[in-house]
């Protein structure tokens, strides 16, 4: 039973009572129709105290719901048989599933596939609660053990097929692959157990305890995404670079490429090794490691350069040593250095180092100090020092101009920002698989993920949208689609809910919206 106002041609509003019974609706009382609004409420009080005597006379519950017309009514009516069930959160699919199938990663054969790839994206968190996600967001159940059965034969039947479809989408993009960007980061896992893959070795995240896998990433400019590779956890970096090149080139024809690598992968192995297989490089170096007479050599040809200045150094391997100077990074160096030793005169004024106050990451308690130790700052090492500031130097074996050979390597950004997003947006660590087929599967996920990613960064960046991927990503995450079946015609409809501005902008570009 409610209440029903209803606005009269002459402008009065009249007060009803009417009730519900089996669709129909029925006029149960008039209480008289008014102008005043003091008057309208005092017709509104009688027709809820009329409520009130039926629901004690029936036993029953009624609502007091003031209604304009009918129509009011029906709308009402209706909204109360939607649930949770007839919402779902619908932008991944929108954006991101549209962008998997632009690169072409829907030809894989696995739904399940589909659906961890985008949860990664938007929910990135272990596959157990990635079910949960699927549950709750997108209304499909999956039961965990089978997403493990998946990844058991994922690696064996799809993992090279989505590389391939990863690197052919950027190359499409690149046009000419020429300039590759290596880099190795460390992965490691939530378990003390170490096996043929995971090993305790050096760890870049400072999870030293910890087992880890060595992996490999080779991106094109831009950051586009090339190929990968895992290595066992001891194995080291500079041990890597040539094995992922020469199987990527094997495996997709690509002609060898200039090799651009920080100074993690300088090492004189490896360049004598690129050197002897004729490939061409950009190599960061350490210009602080080089002989004493090269050093000097650096130092007096480098005292009078201006900002954005270069030399040219030959070395006896038939490498150059270009050394650049930046007043920026002079800036920067004179500051990291100030305050180091403000921190160390600081703390040291006493002129005593005792065990407390050695900070070791926590080491300390291996350390056996008989007695205090005399602690004193060198003054004379701290000039030298400052002879270095704002000198950055490249080892390479390209004939180009110093210009360009430092503009190829500053793109090495690129990789780093590729590992920094896999770490953090796709959080594809830390990782809780043990089989090698599993981890495999994992990174290969991720893997596809940064590619749906940074083919989304592409869009935004060409629709002149000044939105990050990241925060596009949680905009869709609030995009929903509703399904009801019409009450009459029963025809079933399915309708995206208003969306905001910025959402509005990201669905033109699918055209969603038109």
């Amino acid at each position: 039973m409610f209440i029903r106002k209803n606005k009269n041609r002459s402008g009065s509003i009249s007060i009803q009572v009417i009730s519900k019974q089996k669709g129909r609706y029925n006029l149960v009382k008039s209480f008289g129709a008014a102008f005043n609004i003091t008057k309208i409420k005092e017709l509104e009080k009688e027709a809820e105290f009329f409520i009130a005597q039926e629901e004690e006379k029936n036993k029953t519950q009624y609502e007091l719901f003031p209604l304009e017309d009918n129509d009011d009514i029906a709308v009402t009516e209706f909204v109360k048989t939607l649930g949770n069930v007839n919402v779902i959160n619908i932008g991944p699919e929108l954006i991101l599933g549209k962008l998997f199938d632009k690169i072409g990663l829907g030809v894989i054969p696995e739904s399940l596939f589909r659906h961890i790839v985008l949860a990664r994206l938007t929910y990135p968190v272990s596959k157990l609660k990635t079910t949960e996600y699927l549950a709750q967001h997108q209304k499909t159940e999956v039961d965990v053990s089978a997403i493990y059965r998946f990844l058991d034969r994922f690696h064996k039947q799809y993992k090279d097929k989505v590389g391939r479809i990863v690197y052919e989408h950027s190359q499409k993009i690149l046009q000419q692959i020429s300039v590759v960007f290596y880099d190795m980061t460390t992965l490691y896992f939530e378990t003390e157990d170490e096996d043929d893959l995971r090993k305790i070795g050096f760890s870049k995240d400072g999870k030293f305890q910890c087992p880890q896998i060595m992996v490999g990433l080779l991106v094109g400019e831009n950051g586009y995404p090339i190929a990968y590779d895992i290595f066992e956890g001891n194995t080291f970096e500079g041990h890597t670079i040539l094995p992922v090149i020469e199987r990527t080139q094997k495996k997709y024809n690509l002609p060898k490429p200039i090799i651009v690598a920080d100074s993690g992968l300088l090492s004189k192995e490896n360049i004598k090794n690129l050197l002897q297989k004729n490939y061409e490089f950009i190599l960061g170096a350490r210009i602080k490691n080089e002989t004493n007479k090269i050093q000097s050599e650096i130092l007096e040809k480098t005292k009078d350069l201006k900002n954005g200045e270069s030399v040219i150094i030959e070395k006896p391997d038939g490498t150059n040593l270009i050394v650049q100077f930046s007043e920026k990074r002079a800036k920067k160096d004179a500051h990291n250095r100030d305050k180091g030793l403000k921190k160390l005169r600081e703390k040291f004024s006493s002129g005593k180092l005792t065990k407390q106050q050695v900070n070791n990451r926590g080491y300390n308690k291996f350390l056996v100090l008989e007695n205090e130790i005399k602690v004193s700052v060198n003054e004379l090492k701290i000039e030298e020092d400052k002879k270095w500031d704002g000198l950055k130097g490249y080892c390479t074996n390209l004939k180009l101009p110093a210009k360009k050979i430092i503009a190829h390597y500053q793109h090495l950004w690129q990789i780093e920002k590729a590992f920094r997003i896999s770490k953090t947006d796709l959080r594809v660590r830390p990782i809780f698989h043990r089989k090698k087929d599993r981890i495999e599967a994992h990174l290969c996920i991720a893997f596809a993920a940064y590619a749906v990613y940074k083919e989304l960064e592409r869009q935004l960046i060409i629709n002149n949208i000044e939105i990050s991927p990241a925060k596009a990503i949680e905009l869709t995450k609030t995009m929903y689609q509703l399904t009801f079946l019409l009450p009459k015609s029963q025809k079933k409809i399915s309708q995206i809910l208003s969306p905001t501005f910025e959402q509005q902008e990201i669905l033109k570009i699918f055209r969603v919206l038109q």
